[in-house]
């Protein structure tokens, strides 16, 4: 296991809300998904992709195709309803936490905002 792969308590959370392949069960799908987390934890082009992950290629795909059936969305609200039901999610006390939209920018009242057409006057 490569430093920030899934531990396995946190596989068991996650695994459940992956979908099977067409024929089954994915081979090495913990690894797959541990890949996509590295891509975006690094912001690395997909072709960097360590070869311990497998193919580039592969891993993209299968990072393309559960984007585009929202297994991301579904698996970030059912992470989210579990830590609520532990008493860690949203509401329970934690600071910092947000998981709605975000609030529209504030604007800047400085001497900036009204050397600019008066862009920002007043709140």
């Amino acid at each position: 296991m490569a430093r920030g792969d899934l531990t396995d308590d946190e596989w068991s959370l996650i695994e459940p809300h992956l979908p099977l392949g067409e024929r089954g069960p994915i081979p090495d799908l913990r690894r797959q998904f541990n890949a996509v987390m590295w891509r975006f934890r690094t912001g690395s082009p997909w072709r960097d992709l360590p070869e311990e992950y497998g193919l580039w290629s592969t891993v993209y795909d299968r990072f393309r195709s559960w984007a585009m059936t929202g297994v991301f969305q579904r698996l970030m609200e059912s992470v989210i309803a579990e830590a609520s039901a532990r008493g860690r999610g949203p509401g329970s006390g934690q600071r910092g936490l947000h998981h709605g939209p975000c609030p529209p920018p504030r604007r800047w009242d400085g001497p900036r905002s009204r050397a600019c057409g008066g862009v920002g006057e007043g709140r």
